[in-house]
């Protein structure tokens, strides 16, 4: 599989991970657009949301749950922050692998 964030789970690719445990990686963006900007995926690739299973409801679950506690670590909680998830092309998705962008000031 040719799946960059699949590489990065794999370390084949460094990246900045700022969490991880065994069903979720978290790492600032490369290209960030906001000061604090978080990209959190699962360890399991899934191409997009229109490619969610029922089975994957507790995984999105721990996805925004890792977004939270990510939030609280990094103090950006009080103030507030932005959860994106862009799907598809037409959606802005740019990399084949669900991931959840967390956005603060």
């Amino acid at each position: 599989m040719d799946c960059i964030f699949c590489k990065i789970i794999k370390k084949e690719i460094p990246a900045e991970v700022v969490f991880e445990d065994k069903a979720i990686i978290a790492f600032k963006d490369i290209k960030p657009i906001a000061s604090v900007h978080i990209v959190i995926i699962p360890k399991k690739h899934i191409n997009s949301v229109v490619n969610l299973k029922k089975e994957d409801e507790v995984l999105m679950g721990k996805l925004i749950m890792t977004a939270k506690k990510i939030a609280d670590d990094l103090k950006v909680s009080e103030k507030g922050y932005k959860l994106l998830i862009r799907v598809g092309r037409g959606g802005g998705q740019e990399v084949d692998h669900i991931h959840l962008h967390l956005l603060a000031c």
